[in-house]
């Protein structure tokens, strides 16, 4: 068996040969119903051809060249991801040429995280084992045909998005605030105009934007646990200004849910070790950031917390005083999310005063029923903003539907005997939801004339969290979105 392969995306209009020694019209068309151009990413695998070679040829199905550009860079994903996943089932391969010449970012996404498979199993030995003093070599290494910063670019995002996936999939145990804060060290170490920061829960009583001496609404989501809740922060500097304002990402990090005294049901309970998916993709996308040098200034922030139900964990009607003042009527301690958010979103908001915050969360199970697993939702008081994340998820298929954040949902929330609620019934979950963060970005509101301070965006993920069925560069399991979506966006930040 042959050590190498080639991956041809074919388009069916197309004669041109990019690969020497490779027809991929002439191998179509000897396979049984060849002349016709089937879904994209049906593939057609053919051994010593050329010599010593395995060949996939994939099609980009029967209307590629009629396809508008983001409509072709997903055609290019589907095909290449699907003769992936071919090539990896085959024993003996290690090294794959691709033609990447229809979209080099595209074939590197796809390339890399059709790839990716989650296992801690120990035969074969599982690259992601926590205790390996090595990493282990790829099960296939990629290479395109002709060498481009869009190839780079492409295995930087993928790579990003992984990173973010093996975090969401690491078990409870083996993934705690500690040892979350000390992955993210490692990952980050020796990037360039990186600083990370970790807090303790003595320091966060410490902080400036505590208004109230008591335990803020972060602290009392960690009273339940005895591992230890931590704040960490990515600070990246690439603008050539070190001191221009920056740009903000805040992720929730509940690195296990168990619902606190609101107990969730034990069904399914495990998928909860991903709870921590908002802080995953902040810090994944943020490392793709500083991996590409972005000129950018960027600060992360993630909360980071068990939520258990522990002896003295906090009780549905305690009523807590936020990090702003705010009084908090915890409702349902299995809304534990925006109480790690609310205050992480106020403190990031005024102590860094970012130009634009995204915060992101497996926030409601209301979202998931709204939107699935296809789109991540998106609340924004900024049109611009929303056009801005639109934009950039369509480009990478990472897409986000806007959903509304309007203070007719307020009542809901606001008709207890605090000044919030954190729960607002079943109706328009994730807007009420949405709506309890609004008060804590700081900055977001006019005054007198001018345009706000700040413009705010809430990402919940709780939908796009998991892939429950499998697609061509995907393989079913946690998905590290969007962290393409936010580098992207990102990206067409900095270049503007």
């Amino acid at each position: 068996m042959s050590s190498s392969a080639y991956i041809v995306p074919f388009d069916h209009t197309s004669t041109a040969e990019q690969i020497a020694g490779v027809d991929a019209a002439k191998l179509w068309a000897s396979t049984p119903q060849g002349e016709k151009a089937p879904l994209v990413g049906t593939t057609r695998t053919f051994y010593n051809t050329p010599a010593s070679k395995v060949t996939t040829v994939s099609s980009l199905g029967d209307k590629f060249a009629s396809k508008k550009s983001d409509a072709k860079k997903e055609l290019v994903r589907k095909s290449v991801g699907a003769a992936v996943k071919e090539l990896k089932a085959i024993e003996g391969l290690k090294d794959v040429t691709i033609d990447a010449s229809q979209d080099p970012h595209a074939a590197a996404v796809a390339a890399h995280l059709a790839l990716y498979k989650f296992s801690l199993k120990t035969t074969p030995p599982s690259a992601f084992n926590p205790n390996l003093k090595e990493p282990l070599p790829e099960k296939l290494t990629f290479t395109p045909v002709e060498a481009s910063k869009e190839w780079d670019r492409g295995v930087i995002y993928a790579k990003g998005q992984n990173f973010a996936r093996t975090l969401m999939e690491l078990p409870a145990n083996l993934l705690t605030p500690t040892i979350f804060t000390e992955r993210v060290k490692a990952e980050f170490a020796g990037l360039k105009n990186v600083e990370i920061i970790v807090r303790d829960e003595g320091d966060v009583h410490a902080l400036p934007a505590m208004i109230h001496p008591t335990d803020n609404t972060f602290l009392s989501v960690t009273r339940g646990t005895s591992e230890p809740a931590k704040i960490l922060e990515i600070h990246y500097k690439g603008a050539a200004n070190k001191d221009e304002q920056p740009l903000a990402f805040v992720g929730k990090g509940i690195t296990f849910d168990s619902g606190g005294i609101s107990l969730k049901p034990g069904a399914g309970m495990k998928l909860m070790r991903g709870d921590m998916g908002g802080a995953a993709t902040v810090v994944g996308a943020a490392w793709s950031i500083a991996q590409l040098e972005l000129p950018v200034n960027l600060v992360v922030v993630t909360p980071l917390t068990e939520n258990m139900p522990g002896p003295s964990a906090t009780k549905p009607g305690d009523i807590i005083y936020a990090m702003n003042g705010k009084t908090v009527e915890v409702d349902n301690t299995d809304a534990e999310g925006r109480l790690v958010l609310s205050d992480a979103i106020y403190y990031t908001s005024t102590e860094y005063k970012p130009h634009t915050l995204l915060d992101v969360a497996t926030l409601t199970g209301a979202c998931v029923i709204a939107l699935g697993e296809v789109f991540s939702g998106v609340f924004s008081t900024s049109d611009e903003l929303w056009e801005q994340l639109r934009v950039a998820g369509e480009a990478e298929y990472d897409r986000f539907w806007r959903l509304p954040i309007d203070e007719d949902y307020g009542p809901q929330i606001y008709s207890s005997n605090a000044d919030l609620q954190n729960t607002g019934g079943r109706e328009a979950g994730a807007s009420t939801a949405a709506l309890f963060l609004k008060p804590f970005a700081h900055g977001i509101e006019a005054e007198e004339g001018q345009e706000p301070a700040l413009r705010w965006a809430h990402l919940d993920i709780a939908g796009s969290m998991e892939a429950t069925r499998p697609t061509p560069y995907l393989e079913r399991g946690m998905t590290g979105r969007p962290v393409r979506a936010l580098v992207e966006f990102v990206r067409n930040l900095s270049a503007n």
